[in-house]
């Protein structure tokens, strides 16, 4: 990072040596170390940062497409919906408009026309009835020929 040589090092040491002297070379190295560790967990814990606010930028990214998705496909689910409830009013329109022209032209047709297509009794074709044959809709006769349960008047 910054390129010092050995040498450089060697002739730091040395210029400090004859500066601090030999008794508060060893204090003064003890703060640089610690100075140099906090400088460096700083710079450490600043690039974490650093990374962590870019992956959330990607993750606000990734939310604001998905937030844009879930938008489009709500409003084409509200735009067939509002079709489909046009479609629904314009055929109960349709629906009602109907019944107010059924309900008028049976208003206005006379109900003797409406009769007169009615085929009557006298015009349907003549069916031969036989005598032995019961029509269905006659009441039965009060003494029938036969018992209704034979096996009631058997005797033992």
């Amino acid at each position: 990072m910054f390129e010092v040589s050995f040498g450089e090092l060697l002739t730091i040491g040395v210029v400090a040596l004859i500066v601090l002297g030999p008794e508060r070379l060893p204090t003064v190295a003890r703060t640089i170390g610690a100075l140099v560790g906090r400088a460096q967990r700083f710079v450490a814990s600043v690039k974490s940062d650093i990374h962590h606010q870019s992956q959330l930028a990607g993750l606000q990214e990734l939310q604001h497409e998905m937030q844009q998705a879930a938008d489009a496909f709500r409003n084409q689910i509200e735009s067939e919906v509002a079709q489909v409830r046009q479609t629904a009013q314009d055929i109960e329109h349709q629906a009602t408009d109907i019944a107010h022209d059924v309900a008028a032209q049976a208003a206005v047709q006379p109900a003797a026309t409406v009769a007169a297509n009615v085929p009557l009794a006298e015009d349907a074709p003549h069916v031969h009835k036989d005598d032995n044959q019961l029509d269905l809709f006659d009441t039965p006769p009060a003494n029938p020929a036969h018992p209704a349960h034979p096996a009631a008047d058997h005797r033992s």
